[in-house]
């Protein structure tokens, strides 16, 4: 299961061109199943893939409830796989829930995180951070971004950050969020569950649901809206 993960990989590297020979590619590692998932497939990716590329893992942990989250399994996976692995503990999540007491916390909860991990990546050298957003990700983004915010737009598969000197790839685009799933579980790969306070509450699974519902109703529904935003050119897909 993980080498068929792979191969998507492999083509949405090869497509939007994510890599190249000599890269310190930084893996951003949540704990869920699509960044442990990319993490197996670039493992297995290194070793036959015609780019040299050295790659290091790091978590940031946000604190929730003012706790630290374990992620042992995952720096013992790391090292069994030979990947440097770099925990930073953080205080988002009491900024956001305790000290401001976001209404709306999702959005500002990223740009914290994203912005420590940039800086993360920075200290470490690297100059390419990888995300484990899915195929499934790319349609909800389209979906919340059209509905909610009147906008046609999407994540790129590749972004170059000017301010920080940093690229960003997103491997696993053409990866269904099942077959991740399922792989991960085949491969028995260790989770880390979200301790987040509005985990399974927000827009975005919101937006997964309806679009279960309409893939129901309509077969092909979000093949349809993904082909849709390809042909389309959208932020560089």
């Amino acid at each position: 299961m993980v080498q068929k993960i792979a191969g998507y990989m492999r083509k949405a590297i090869a497509e939007y061109q994510m890599l190249e020979p000599g890269d310190r590619l930084a893996l951003g590692i949540s704990g869920g199943k699509d960044s442990l998932a990319m993490l197996a497939g670039l493992c297995r990716l290194r070793e036959y893939l015609d780019i040299p590329f050295d790659m290091e893992a790091f978590t940031l942990d946000p604190g929730f409830s003012g706790e630290q989250t374990d992620y042992s399994p995952i720096e013992a996976l790391c090292r069994e796989w030979g990947v440097p692995y770099t925990v930073r503990r953080t205080g988002i999540g009491e900024i956001i829930f305790d000290v401001r007491k976001e209404q709306n916390p999702c959005s500002l909860c990223a740009r914290m995180r994203r912005g420590a991990l940039h800086d993360l990546c920075k200290e470490h050298g690297c100059n390419k951070l990888a995300l484990g957003h899915n195929w499934d990700d790319a349609v909800e983004t389209f979906v919340m971004n059209l509905f909610q915010e009147g906008r046609i737009g999407c994540f790129s598969p590749v972004t170059y950050l000017s301010r920080k000197d940093l690229t960003v790839i997103r491997p696993l685009i053409y990866a269904p969020e099942k077959e991740i799933l399922g792989a991960v579980r085949k491969e028995g790969l260790p989770i880390v569950k979200s301790k987040c306070p509005v985990d399974k509450t927000t827009n975005r699974q919101q937006t997964k649901d309806w679009l279960a519902e309409m893939d129901q109703k309509d077969h092909g529904f979000s093949k349809r809206l993904f082909g849709a935003m390809k042909r389309a050119h959208v932020d560089g897909w």
